[in-house]
């Protein structure tokens, strides 16, 4: 995991695996080499039941080939189906355009919200969501069309 863009302890890995087992995804090359992973979790302190994507990434000699997408559906898949999630939650730098284009062009996330100077750096992030049933999608539109009328 070393080689990947995002750099956690072992005990944060251990925590997700121990707490949310059935959300780590792993992707590995012919050789059992880990080329990517999703590091997924549940939303303990929120009113609405939902997952959120703490980590994705793949390594750059791996992207291109939809990884991050089988990952990120694996993970949603589970989520509704062994938790009961309403939806899922990620925040993105709002300069990165590919992610926003896979989060939105191929997973169906919106943008829910800006979340001033979220990183460290002071760089703003999206707090996207993907709704997983119609009462969601209405709930995170309501929100939608309320931000932007502010």
């Amino acid at each position: 995991l070393l080689c990947l863009t995002e750099n956690y302890q072992q005990k944060y890995y251990m925590y997700h695996l121990m707490s949310w087992p059935h959300l780590l995804m792993v992707a590995e090359d012919d050789n059992g080499k880990i080329v990517g992973y999703a590091l997924t979790k549940m939303e303990e302190d929120s009113k609405e039941l939902h997952g959120h994507i703490t980590s994705i990434a793949v390594l750059r000699s791996h992207r291109k080939l939809g990884l991050a997408t089988k990952l990120l559906s694996c993970s949603h898949h589970q989520m509704k189906e062994v938790y009961n999630a309403e939806y899922c939650s990620l925040h993105v730098r709002v300069s990165n355009i590919a992610a926003i284009h896979l989060y939105t062009q191929t997973l169906g996330y919106l943008i829910h919200e800006v979340e001033t100077k979220y990183y460290a750096d002071g760089e703003d992030a999206y707090d996207m969501r993907k709704p997983f049933n119609e009462r969601a999608r209405k709930n995170i539109g309501k929100q939608d069309k309320k931000s932007q009328d502010e």
